[in-house]
């Protein structure tokens, strides 16, 4: 951490607690409870009848069901998975001194982007994730975090990376949680030596990685933590900043949620027909990126403004195209979990 950083606590707590964040967690968990009521008001042209079979054999209702999938997504925000280790100190730690009052209080919600900015990462990924050195739009929050951080590692476990005065590692991000997610992709730990040079895995590795975790062996946690990749319809993800109005607009969203009919059953059918989305035929995918690229790729299309307007009329009209198909997104993903399940001896 440099002096910079030390000086700016007090601002960065400020900016920090208006501007950063995801869907806000309760978002994460409308979203799901509204795809899986869609998916019972429409089991005609959805899988509702297998997800039904699903909450039968755990001897369980469909709407129980729903709330322990909506909880888990929204339980990806507190995951304590991520530590970054001070260049002087060593100590290494899951949020920094300001977290108590931000709204994005974990460092592990650096794994929640995708960058459609810049083509494919150091990685190998079609499209990286969070990245300081490769933003094209920062944010205030972006550049006093990076200030606060500024060549900090990556805690890659006892006897990695140090500080100048010691190893403080804390739990091996690097070789635990980067490595889940760097699903296809190669990586090193000196990647993650210098905070201003991370190259943090997409969300969609992210998901994949507990789509996998499902595919071995369905539970409904797991298929809850794929589902909080409807990130990527939020276009601050796909934009990738943590500044630009990022926290307001997600807490706007979520003011909004019901008064504005963002999750307008109408809305999700024109989403679901639109073609954003690739449906699951009779046999459920291995590979869930795709699907989930998709609607980043709409989010980087149609969200833009939201980065610089805080107009009522701009976030409800970008909320009124997001949110239907953040809640599609998660209807295609139940689909495909629901041919799953259905195989299952």
């Amino acid at each position: 951490m440099r002096l910079a950083g030390v000086i700016g606590v007090g601002m960065l707590a400020f900016a920090v607690s208006q501007q950063a964040g995801a869907w806000s967690q309760e978002t994460h968990r409308r979203i799901v409870l509204d795809a899986v009521q869609y998916m019972k008001n429409n089991p005609a042209t959805t899988r509702y009848a297998k997800l039904a079979a699903w909450a039968q054999s755990g001897g369980v209702t469909v709407d129980q069901l729903a709330q322990t999938i909506g909880q888990s997504a929204y339980d990806v925000d507190d995951f304590q998975d991520t530590y970054i280790c001070g260049a002087i100190t060593g100590d290494c730690q899951r949020a920094p001194l300001w977290s108590l009052a931000a709204s994005l209080a974990h460092y592990t919600s650096f794994w929640h982007f995708q960058n459609h900015t810049r083509g494919a990462d150091v990685h190998g990924n079609d499209f990286g994730g969070y990245d300081y050195s490769r933003m094209a739009h920062r944010g205030d929050v972006d550049e006093l975090a990076a200030g606060w951080l500024w060549n900090d590692h990556l805690d890659d476990g006892s006897g990695g990376m140090r500080g100048f005065f010691s190893d403080g590692s804390k739990y091996n991000t690097y070789g635990i949680t980067e490595r889940n997610y760097r699903i296809g992709s190669t990586s090193t730990a000196q990647m993650y030596a210098d905070y201003q040079n991370f190259p943090f895995q997409p969300i969609d590795n992210l998901a994949q990685y507990w789509w996998s975790q499902f595919l071995s062996r369905p539970t409904p946690q797991t298929v809850g933590y794929v589902l909080h990749a409807t990130d990527l319809v939020q276009p601050h993800h796909t934009w990738m900043t943590s500044g630009n109005n990022h926290s307001a607009w997600e807490g706007w969203v979520n003011d909004y949620y019901y008064s504005e009919g963002f999750n307008n059953p109408a809305l999700v059918t024109a989403a679901l027909q639109d073609g954003t989305f690739t449906q699951c035929g009779s046999t459920a995918a291995t590979d869930i990126r795709p699907l989930l690229t998709q609607g980043g790729a709409y989010s980087y299309r149609i969200g833009g403004v939201v980065l610089s307007s805080t107009a009522h009329d701009d976030r409800s009209r970008i909320a009124r195209q997001a949110i239907p198909h953040a809640i599609a997104m998660t209807v295609s993903v139940l689909n495909c979990a629901a041919e799953r399940v259905a195989r299952v001896p």
